[in-house]
């Protein structure tokens, strides 16, 4: 008895001890969001899984709302339902994606789940590429049934600068975007991600909720990267072999440390989709570059003394004569008025004063090259599709569509040490979109109004990264 009696407590403290669980960590404690003018400002930190749980937990409504409004579009334009663009996410995209991302990506689906959000990696993964897969994917398999068909549906989504040296007020870079895409999907172009990933870069750039990547492209890196860029419109070609366009953008902005390490990460692997015009500054150098990169050519252009714009016009000729139906001669194009303005603006007019305050005056321009005129249309650089009669032929987009500059981002060499930029949700030129007003008078869009109301300007914001 005595035996016994001296094991007895010690046989109940490994009971207890056994049957303990374990401690759970607090997966959102670095997390936060802010609502701030329009945007949403999210701090996300950790693992890529816990990254993708914060992300997915504090954005959860507006994932939700997010893929809806896009599964709506696209049943409209492409006649393609969701479950087409999940399969290509099963099929071709989810087995190029590296760990990290696969990790950050079903965090954020296990947040969404926690929110009782039912969607899966598929989902997630469809809506990173849904620019590469409605704009460049569908297209290629409309040419294999009718050639011809699918031209003129990469997108013509943004206007950009970047300049360095003698055309800056201080010589160091500034660098400026917004975002023209339609306001069904633009109006959820709303974040501002703060990301501090285990490995890799502390990153700053816009998203919309659900995105790994930044889609639209304005990012600061720790490192002191910039990076942004304009697409190629008219472009035609898709590899479905080789790395989604949505990964290699967040690799370069995650892992580079110079220019040549984000041209190198976009031109290995690379499919093909959302082909752009890459504007690349360093902070470290004061060098700035371009990289236009199709899918068969690209080609680089750098200098610590220049400024370059972007307003979804190729340069390159091979790659405009092999990958493009683009028409460099046509000035009535949105592109090429717009670049006829931003050569006006950026090379001329401001040469030698740019800074934040100009840079927000390009993003908020108004004349039309084309006229000489101020305007609400698609030749100005805050495009209004949605109040100009003559459309977007080179988009294949009708009169009067609800598409036009959605949003607007600038900074500087200076504010980008301290992880900062300046962004402006809705027209950077600061007029509404009021959906009934709009639908009253064009009734051919009605189509879009459940998930289309009221786009509103906010006024310019200057966001940090927590430190």
């Amino acid at each position: 008895m005595k035996h016994s009696h001296f094991f007895y407590p010690l046989l109940v403290f490994l009971t207890i001890s056994a049957c303990k669980a374990p401690e759970k960590t607090d997966r959102l404690s670095k997390a936060s969001r802010e609502n701030r003018n329009g945007w949403i400002y999210v701090h996300l930190e950790g693992s890529p899984s816990d990254i993708g749980y914060q992300h997915g937990y504090l954005l959860a409504d507006d994932i939700d709302t997010s893929i809806q409004a896009v599964q709506h579009l696209f049943l409209h334009e492409t006649n393609r339902d969701w479950n087409f663009y999940r399969s290509c996410a099963r099929n071709f995209l989810w087995n190029k994606l590296d760990r990290e991302y696969k990790d950050e990506i079903n965090g954020i689906v296990e947040g969404l789940h926690a929110k009782n959000k039912n969607y899966d990696s598929l989902d997630i993964t469809a809506l990173n590429a849904l620019e590469e897969l409605a704009y460049y994917y569908v297209p290629l398999q409309m040419d294999k049934v009718k050639p011809g068909s699918g031209d003129n549906k990469a997108p013509g989504n943004c206007s950009a600068f970047i300049a360095t040296g003698t055309y800056t007020k201080d010589g160091k870079i500034v660098i400026g975007h917004n975002n023209w895409t339609s306001y069904i999907i633009g109006q959820h172009w709303n974040v501002i991600a703060d990301i501090v990933p285990e490995k890799g870069n502390h990153i700053l750039m816009d998203c919309m909720p659900g995105f790994i990547h930044s889609g639209d492209d304005f990012v600061i890196t720790g490192n002191g990267l910039l990076i942004t860029e304009t697409t190629i419109t008219q472009f035609k070609g898709f590899d479905t072999s080789a790395v989604p366009e949505f990964v290699r953008a967040r690799k370069a902005a995650q892992y580079s440390n110079s220019i040549d390490d984000v041209i190198r990460i976009f031109t290995e692997q690379n499919n093909g989709g959302y082909a752009n015009d890459w504007l690349i500054g360093d902070t470290k150098t004061n060098e700035v570059a371009k990289l236009e990169l199709g899918l068969k050519n690209h080609r680089v252009w750098r200098s610590k003394d220049t400024a370059m714009i972007g307003s979804n016009f190729p340069s390159d000729e091979k790659l405009i004569k092999e990958e493009t139906t683009f028409n460099t001669k046509d000035n009535s194009t949105s592109p090429n008025a717009r670049k006829l303005r931003m050569e006006q603006l950026v090379l001329v007019d401001m040469k030698g004063k740019l800074d934040i305050d100009n840079g927000k005056l390009i993003e908020a321009d108004h004349i039309d090259a084309t006229q000489n005129k101020n305007a609400n249309n698609r030749c100005v650089v805050c495009g209004h599709i949605d109040e100009d009669s003559k459309g977007c032929a080179e988009w294949d987009l009708p009169a009067y569509y609800p598409m036009g500059a959605v949003q607007g981002k600038v900074t500087t060499a200076s504010l980008a040490a301290n992880m900062q930029l300046w962004a402006h949700m809705g027209h950077p030129c600061g007029q509404d979109f009021i959906g009934e007003t709009f639908y009253k008078a064009h009734p051919e869009f009605a189509w879009q109004s459940k998930y289309l109301k009221t786009m509103k300007a906010y006024p310019w914001t200057l966001f940090a990264a927590k430190k």
